[in-house]
């Protein structure tokens, strides 16, 4: 199984400061398992650093594997998006997150699980 991982998640495995939080994550780090992340992800997580956060955040993604973000992506996230967002405020980058999620059949780790209603995306955890 491999694991997609969140913005939010992300986030909280840069502070270190969630024990619930960085034992799934040491676990889910030491099993071997894909953990992958979408390039949106990136695009939020690098928007909001400051210049002593980017030496780890780049270890960090380093450590990871970006998915392809494709025509497919895009087209998937859109039909998402004409499903959930009135109904439940999906927003873009969600929808690109759980469209890539979907497409490489990976467990999204998310906190905010409101954020994906979609009935065919697996979950972590």
């Amino acid at each position: 199984m491999s694991v997609l991982l969140d913005s939010d998640v992300v986030i909280e495995v840069l502070r270190s400061r969630d024990l619930p939080v960085m034992e799934q994550w040491h676990s889910l780090a030491d099993s071997g398992e894909a953990i992958l992340f979408s390039p949106v992800t990136a695009a939020e997580i690098w928007a909001g650093l400051r210049a002593e956060e980017r030496q780890p955040t780049a270890q960090l993604f380093n450590f990871l594997t970006c998915v392809q973000a494709d025509y497919s992506t895009g087209e998937l996230a859109g039909q998402l998006l004409l499903r959930f967002s009135k109904s439940h405020g999906l927003k873009i980058a969600d929808a690109l997150i759980a469209a890539s999620a979907i497409q490489h059949k990976a467990a999204l780790w998310t906190r905010n699980r409101n954020h994906y209603p979609m009935p065919e995306l697996n979950f972590y955890n």
